[in-house]
């Protein structure tokens, strides 16, 4: 098993291959598809679940305080002491005193030391607690292209299929051969322009003459 996850995991980061045969808006249903492909007895070691548009989403959980800055310190030191104090108690030769409870207090006042310090150098700049986790708006499924179509059919039976190969563009063809030629379109009979004539003179008044003197 380990040799044949390691074989298929690159090295380097590469981008992944193979069809998309499904889509899924969580990450949930995109593990359930992989768990119904198992259960079929399909090679999953040919499925790939790719995350698409990551985003890294902070949830705020509350208010940061001294007393809770402490609390926090505290239950982590005392883990960290508890783990300790049973080493000890393992490997100690004296079995009448136990460290336990000691290295239980010793761990947790360090951790609330250490967390109050970190608190108060960093309380004007974050006063809360929260939690961060990188989310993907979608997953896809992709397989390889020779078990692609075979994962399809079983995937049909939860939903989330789909095809991953681009539509062909459809063309519509004529049985009757290439298109008639049309006529061409009547031309409009040309006018001739029309021809404008300069307006004439209006005539001149009549020329007044002297008359004749009368005869002695």
């Amino acid at each position: 098993m380990s040799f044949s996850s390691s074989a298929r995991t690159p090295r380097n980061p590469t981008q992944p291959q193979g069809e998309t045969i499904a889509a899924y808006a969580t990450y949930l249903e995109a593990q359930r598809a992989v768990a119904h492909l198992a259960d079929k007895d399909f090679p999953v070691q040919l499925v790939t679940i790719v995350g698409t548009d990551l985003r890294m989403v902070e949830r705020v959980t509350g208010r940061l305080s001294y007393p809770r800055a402490a609390l926090g310190g505290f239950l982590t030191g005392a883990w960290l002491g508890l783990f300790v104090g049973l080493l000890l108690t393992l490997f100690s030769t004296d079995a009448s005193s136990s460290p336990m409870f000691s290295a239980i207090l010793i761990g947790g006042a360090f951790g609330m030391l250490f967390s109050v310090v970190t608190y108060s150098l960093t309380r004007r700049r974050r006063d809360f607690t929260s939690t961060s986790q990188i989310v993907a708006s979608s997953y896809a499924l992709l397989c390889r292209a020779e078990q692609a179509n075979k994962a399809r059919n079983l995937l049909r039976e939860i939903g989330g299929v789909q095809s991953g190969w681009p539509a062909r563009p459809v063309t519509t063809t004529s049985s009757s051969g290439p298109p008639a030629a049309q006529p061409p379109a009547a031309e409009a009979p040309s006018v001739p322009p029309e021809r404008t004539e300069p307006p004439s003179a209006p005539p001149s008044p009549p020329s007044e003459q002297p008359a004749p003197p009368p005869a002695p």
